[in-house]
């Protein structure tokens, strides 16, 4: 990554999370700005990084190449008005703020040319994990494209997107992915479990299976069906296993399941594009 000044508005869990994968990359911590309005919050975040906080996003933005926007989505529209008078030509924006729309940052931040950057992350980037989907406006430079790309790989794959409207797709996927294993974990174990498996047994060998599939998967390159195929043995176990969980329409209830929730995030996005009255 080239030598730049990093800003974060907003010092909580992805922020964290981004902030020790460039430390842990190399990023001299005394280059990172976090500005924040919970005073535990900038406390916490220097008891383990030695980053330069704010309680003003305004002093914390002063000189910085990349501002991340690292809010809540519906305080996003607040701070960017807030923050607009004291931007400059050339700052990259990258907002990690779920449903918000690159025109709306750009409505808002009312800056010529502004070079924005929207990210969608998941939650395993807080164990350096996570995958991104990122989305760049025509004034990102090629420079700031691999400035941003560097950033979010801090904690994770980044995958860049080049049509905004697969961002409601990749927040159905990945965004709220891990909920979705998260709930087919839960239901592994609790059938352990009634088969008479102590709880933490169930757990511990749900956890490993889950992890391994994973590994597999990545290392493989093989497709996630051709992986099933070569696990499933005629006649075996995992074939009449698979033959319920088929039979009882598995496929179709994830389709629906990702179809409401593009839905949703495209309503949402809706919602909280909104000019604030």
């Amino acid at each position: 990554m080239v030598p730049c000044k990093l800003a974060f508005i907003g010092g909580g869990n992805m922020a964290r999370s981004l902030i020790g994968g460039l430390i842990a990359s190399n990023i001299a911590a005394e280059q990172i700005h976090v500005a924040d309005q919970n005073v535990a919050t900038l406390e916490s975040l220097t008891q383990r990084y030695p980053v330069q906080t704010f309680a003003s996003n305004r002093e914390a933005i002063q000189g910085a190449d990349v501002i991340i926007l690292a809010v809540k989505p519906q305080q996003l529209q607040d701070v960017i008005r807030e923050i607009s008078t004291d931007t400059r030509e050339n700052q990259l924006f990258i907002s990690i703020a779920a449903g918000i729309r690159v025109d709306d940052i750009d409505r808002w931040l009312d800056k010529p040319r502004a070079s924005i950057v929207r990210a969608m992350p998941n939650t395993p980037a807080l164990v350096e994990a996570g995958a991104t989907a990122l989305f760049a406006n025509e004034h990102v430079t090629h420079q700031q494209h691999e400035l941003a790309e560097s950033i979010l790989r801090a904690c994770g794959v980044a995958i860049w997107l080049t049509d905004e409207k697969h961002m409601d797709a990749v927040t159905a996927l990945s965004g709220s992915g891990p909920a979705y294993f998260f709930l087919v974990m839960e239901a592994m174990e609790n059938a352990a479990v009634e088969l008479g498996l102590p709880p933490e047994t169930a757990r511990l060998l749900c956890l490993e299976t889950a992890f391994g599939a994973a590994k597999m998967a990545l290392e493989s390159g093989e497709s996630a069906s051709t992986l099933r195929q070569q696990v499933t043995s005629p006649g075996g176990t995992t074939e009449r296993a698979i033959h319920e969980l088929e039979d009882g329409g598995l496929h179709g209830l994830f389709e629906n399941a990702l179809v409401a929730a593009a839905l949703r995030a495209r309503e949402l996005a809706n919602e909280l594009g909104q000019d604030h009255a």
